[in-house]
């Protein structure tokens, strides 16, 4: 009757315990299934979008001409025109760019440096 080999190197694989990524995805996978049971309540933000943002004002707070206002942040200058003219008003995306540079104006020239 033959007998089954096993190699050493898969007998020592079988016996190892979970790597660190093993054990954070078994962790996070409980924490799903708990938060889908209702037993757990997972922290959670809202982002809040302002409807309104003063172009001009953010602008000369920074010390930047129109020009150099689109220059920095990546931003069409025609756009600013019409932002600052009132013609047109930024969309969504836009006052989300405008509202971080109004906090952290550096981290946004530090992210859209080449």
């Amino acid at each position: 009757m033959p007998t089954k080999r096993t190699s050493i190197a898969s007998s020592k694989r079988s016996k190892a315990k979970h790597s660190a990524l093993g054990r954070r995805l078994i962790s996070a996978a409980k924490e799903m299934l708990a938060h889908a049971r209702g037993e757990l309540r997972l922290p959670s933000y809202q982002a809040r979008v302002p409807n309104e943002v003063d172009v001009a004002a953010l602008r000369r707070k920074l010390g930047l001409s129109q020009s150099g206002f689109a220059r920095t942040f990546g931003l069409d200058v025609v756009a600013i025109h019409a932002w600052e003219q009132g013609r047109r008003k930024p969309d969504r995306a836009a006052r989300v760019l405008l509202h971080v540079i109004s906090r952290e104006p550096a981290a946004v020239k530090r992210a859209m440096a080449a």
